[in-house]
């Protein structure tokens, strides 16, 4: 609608519109509240005004201790539980100098990347939803089931895991769970083939994407954008193989593969989004069979009843599934960190919009913020 608000991004011309989308608008994917300046059915100007979710965790983070901030970690992005909670203890372990055993190492590996794909599979069921292709959304959200059947009985829950833990992961693998993995990742392949992707091959779809809501490599390395949107500009940025962590350092080259596009648009980024389900799949379908050799042993590791990090700071980062998650650790030798800062993809895919919605018809706005892949509360987080 129409209202009276200041667009902070330079003087308005005589003709141009002032519009508010949101913050409570489906058309924004979340709490996000667009200020809009458009000239006929052009968007001059675009201002992302974020904050109207505020959780806060960054501070609850210095009043629990190091078990407790599981529990928040994995919640800023709910869609990425899984790794946000792996990246706090990545930094705590590190802290410590914990040595964890190779099972929780593996399995670690196979878990974030079965919650890449439960992330990727919403965004592109969703998107095609806004465009009028409903097909894509039902399969997704059976896929997603089949993946979710296999984290939750492993873990206990749906969304919110708290799987991991300092020194590893919470218990080991139930007997047959591995085979349950496999059948449910060849279970999700065929269904994303079958109608996933013939949907994001239709020309209507196509035709609405391609060309539009165009990100540059060098806005996006300027803005700080990372993961699928930044690789979708050519920029060929994967922390999984650039700085590995967990196991990701002994995965054939086949079968971690870093997918690229050059254009940019909406369309590359959809692309990215679906080749890197396939190339999840296969780095799970490699754990299952890594896992299924390593000798019965420790999954985890014996800590003390009250857990202390020594004096200092520490920085982790891992490749989320919306990009490249940062984690800085400060500590005082106590029980609770003095300062745990994070770094969320989704705060700088929300940085880049003014770039990419400047010009674009107002009508591509919902397929443009489609395509951005953020998660409200990892901005606000």
């Amino acid at each position: 609608m129409a209202t009276e608000v200041t667009v902070s991004t330079g003087e308005l011309a005589a003709s141009d519109v002032l519009l508010n989308v949101g913050p409570q608008h489906p058309a924004t994917h979340g709490v996000l509240r667009l200020a809009l300046a458009v000239d006929d059915d052009r968007i001059a100007r675009a201002e992302p005004i974020v904050g109207y979710m505020h959780r806060g965790a960054e501070k609850l983070f210095e009043a629990r201790d190091y078990r407790q901030i599981l529990v928040l970690a994995n919640r800023h992005d709910w869609l990425s539980a899984f790794s946000n909670e792996l990246g706090v203890v990545l930094a705590v372990e590190r802290m410590l100098g914990m040595e964890v055993p190779v099972r929780a190492v593996w399995t670690r590996t196979l878990l974030a990347e079965l919650n890449r794909v439960l992330n990727h599979l919403m965004f592109l069921g969703i998107h095609p939803l806004g465009l009028g292709t409903a097909t894509p959304m039902a399969t997704a959200v059976r896929a997603r089931e089949a993946i979710q059947a296999v984290m939750e009985e492993i873990s206990g829950g749906r969304m919110h895991y708290m799987f991991n833990q300092v020194g590893g992961v919470k218990q080991d693998l139930p007997v047959g769970w591995l085979d349950r993995v496999l059948t449910s990742s060849r279970e999700v392949r065929s269904a994303v083939r079958r109608d996933i992707e013939p949907a994001l091959s239709d020309d209507t779809f196509r035709d609405r994407t391609r060309g539009v809501g165009v990100l540059d490599a060098a806005a996006a390395q300027g803005f700080g954008v990372s993961g699928p949107i930044a690789r979708a500009t050519g920029l060929d940025l994967d922390l999984r193989r650039d700085d590995p962590y967990l196991a990701y350092a002994d995965l054939p080259a086949d079968v971690l593969r870093v997918v690229t596009r050059t254009e940019g648009d909406c369309l590359a980024r959809f692309e990215c989004l679906l080749e890197q389900i396939e190339v999840s799949l296969d780095v799970v379908e490699h754990c299952v069979a890594v896992l299924a050799t390593i000798e019965p042993g420790p999954i985890n590791l014996r800590l003390p009843k009250v857990l202390k990090a020594p004096e200092g700071a520490t920085y982790a980062w891992t490749e989320n599934p919306l990009g490249v998650n940062g984690y800085y650790l400060v500590s005082r030798g106590e029980r609770t960190p003095w300062r745990l800062k994070l770094r969320s993809a989704s705060f700088n895919n929300v940085q880049a919009l003014p770039n990419v919605l400047q010009g674009a018809r107002v009508r591509d706005l919902v397929v443009i913020l489609g395509s951005m892949f953020f998660v409200v509360g990892d901005i606000d987080k």
